[in-house]
């Protein structure tokens, strides 16, 4: 199979989890770009932001047609994240491949946890 199709797949899959569990998608494409597809942990991330904007967008739209979206809240919630995005990206660069996969690791297992007891 080819690695066109192999993205395409994975990203279909990723695609169908975030619609419908309302996530960005990183918490999917990052281990698997990282784990199944040997691509940098540096690079997987970036990639996977990239990603993001569209499938949210998509997503965002059949959401908004539904009537599901509070569009004040999600003003301020994008005021906030352009500006820690930025930072956080910054940031990134200067974190050594280990330790972003141990602490993106530790955010996953906090994040599973939290959902998992509420």
């Amino acid at each position: 199979m080819s690695e066109r199709l192999k993205f395409s797949g994975a990203g279909f899959l990723v695609g169908i989890l975030s619609g419908l569990l309302g996530v960005g998608g990183g918490i999917f494409l990052v281990p698997i770009m990282v784990i199944y597809f040997s691509i940098t942990q540096h690079i997987a991330q970036a990639t996977s932001m990239a990603i993001v904007i569209p499938t949210a967008l998509v997503s965002s739209a059949i959401y908004g047609f539904h009537g599901n979206i509070d569009i004040s809240l999600a003003l301020n919630l994008v005021i906030g994240s352009v500006f820690g995005a930025s930072f956080g990206a910054r940031m990134m660069k200067k974190v050594p491949a280990d330790r972003l996969k141990q602490l993106f690791g530790i955010l996953l297992m906090v994040i599973g946890l939290r959902m998992a007891v509420a």
